[in-house]
């Protein structure tokens, strides 16, 4: 049986062939109404084999790894089915990483083809080391480079009336699928490699968890789901938006787009729906056909929960998917769980409860340990709610980082049927109900000769005072002399602004934690105007640029 992810499109070609697939505003019309353009499901197939056929013609068969960089849209779905239908492997890299990150990346995976915007094809042609093996390149957009293909003439051959037939390469399970880089948020962004049989898993438990089909209609907020949502027969809107600054999308746009299609499903970051749903409670607008919220990237915060699920359906539900590029989806667990049970815990410093493991996912948590471990042992296994690092087993385990073996020794383990344990870099525990409870980054763990701090158990504790937006705890010093810093960044019209205000409110803060033994010995305070964040969700804090600048600041001005 052929387990090539791309054989799914056909599948809902054939049921739904009429239905609309994916649909992205294009503008407006004379009376000043959205315009969009949108394919069917057929169109869809057919747009995706045409592409699959000029691919294969210029070299884009199966192994080969092909580089895609195009703005979210019909294209990227078409041309990304494309690509897996010639059995080639897509490398997708977050353009948001920066250019010396974006390049580094592509040098590591060392693609054969290249399928990107008219940009990136110049970028080449002036930084060649990094494209040195690219055989094949394709271009989208104006303007291209003399000598590089170019998509829209390979879409001039697709008639929107004519079926086009391409038979998808056959691929296992074990088949190599794609490379999907990681933000880079604790370290270099690295690529892990998928399987077909990750992806078949992964569809799989999406759908049974979050009852997504063709029933639902998604808004992909984050732009690689709406390749999920084409899987699954699911109607998929691409949001007019900047997916690599979720945070900064017009909330205006995001609402448009849901009221105007009947959106009732919709993945994307905590940020961009804090901010949406905060404007639509102050113009008064209600989100009545979106049942389901997911957010992913950082903890949900009670206050995000509260204030999306005020805004939707009545009988919505706010879900947070727990997991990582490299396992993915572990766990799962509802914003009216959060409110009713564990909200309370949070705010006392007992992390952040992420839910229970999906079916076919082990959950364990062992002992922290900074070494490899290369065989599995139950001895690692922590007793009870005791904090530890986070592993998880299953069908959507990544087998490794692509040409990083380092890396992948430090974070695989082997177990005794020789499946992989994938060690998260997260620590948390398990409750007795069986949810997991994240309590923050491994790396993030602020180690003193007293004690360990755990960063968003620390940081829950002083989120709650009134004129706070988020907090980071970092660690400054070295040795004896290490200490937790608490760096506060406020809501936009608390900032202090004078010594004698930032005194006070350090006072302020410092009470806060004298509450709490988890927090009763931090005592130095610091105030950022604007914390470092991932530039896939916008949410997750970069702690170690704000751990230098810490260190840094109070060497200029002691605390």
């Amino acid at each position: 049986m052929n387990r090539n992810i791309a054989r799914l499109l056909p599948e809902m070609a054939l049921k739904y062939p009429d239905k609309m697939a994916v649909l992205k505003p294009d503008g407006k019309t004379r009376e000043g109404h959205p315009a969009y353009t949108s394919l069917t499901y057929l169109q869809l197939e057919n747009l995706s084999n045409t592409y699959a056929i000029r691919f294969s013609e210029n070299g884009i068969t199966k192994g080969i790894k092909t580089f895609i960089l195009l703005r979210p849209g019909l294209d990227f779905i078409a041309v990304a089915f494309a690509v897996f239908k010639t059995g080639a492997i897509p490398v997708l890299i977050d353009p948001g990483m920066g250019k010396k990150n974006l390049l580094s990346c592509i040098g590591d995976t060392a693609p054969q083809a290249m399928i990107a915007v008219s940009m990136a094809h110049w970028i080449k042609t002036f930084c060649r080391s990094p494209f040195k093996s690219v055989k094949t390149s394709i271009s989208a957009g104006a303007f291209p480079p003399i000598g590089v293909l170019k998509l829209e003439k390979f879409a001039k051959s697709f008639t929107a009336g004519k079926n086009v037939k391409f038979e998808s390469a056959e691929m296992t399970d074990s088949d190599p699928a794609a490379i999907l880089f990681t933000t880079g948020s604790t370290g270099a962004p690295k690529g892990v490699l998928y399987t077909h049989g990750i992806f078949n898993a992964q569809v799989e438990l999406i759908s049974e968890t979050y009852g997504t089909g063709p029933g639902e209609v998604d808004m992909s907020a984050f732009a690689l789901f709406a390749l999920f949502a084409s899987s699954m027969g699911m109607p998929s809107i691409i949001p007019d938006m900047d997916f690599t600054r979720p945070a900064q999308a017009d909330p205006q746009k995001i609402i448009e787009t849901v009221l105007n299609n009947n959106v009732s499903f919709s993945f994307g970051s905590p940020a961009l729906w804090r901010n949406t749903a905060a404007y639509c409670i102050e113009k008064e607008i209600k989100l009545s056909s979106l049942k389901k919220v997911l957010m992913a990237g950082a903890p949900v915060t009670e206050k995000v929960h509260r204030l999306v699920k005020s805004v939707i359906a009545d009988d919505g539900e706010t879900l947070v998917p727990y997991g990582a590029t490299e396992a993915l989806p572990v766990s799962n667990f509802t914003g009216t769980e959060m409110l009713n049970e564990t909200a309370a815990l949070t705010a006392e410093g007992r992390g952040y409860c992420v839910g229970y493991p999906l079916r076919g996912i082990t959950v364990k948590i062992i002992r922290c340990v900074e070494e490899a471990i290369p065989e599995w042992k139950d001895d690692y296994i922590l007793p009870g709610d005791e904090i530890g690092e986070i592993v998880v087993k299953g069908p959507v385990v990544s087998p490794e980082y692509y040409n990083r073996p380092e890396a992948t020794r430090a974070a695989k383990i082997k177990d005794a049927d020789g499946t992989l344990w994938h060690r998260m870099g997260d620590m948390g525990y398990i409750d007795s109900k069986g949810r997991i409870w994240f309590c923050g980054r491994k790396a993030h763990r602020v180690v003193t000769e007293q004690r360990i701090y755990y960063s968003v158990c620390c940081e829950a504790i002083f989120n709650h005072h009134p004129k706070v937006f988020r907090t980071a705890l970092v660690g400054v010093g070295k040795g004896k002399s290490r200490r937790p810093v608490l760096i506060v960044e406020t809501l936009p019209r608390e900032i202090p602004c004078d010594e004698k205000s930032r005194k006070k409110f350090s006072q302020e803060l410092a009470e806060l934690g004298k509450k709490s033994e988890l927090t009763c010995e931090i005592k130095d305070f610091l105030f950022h105007p604007s914390f470092p964040v991932d530039i896939r969700h916008n949410a997750k804090i970069f702690r170690e640029k704000l751990a230098l600048w810490a260190d840094e600041t109070l060497k200029e001005k002691p605390c």
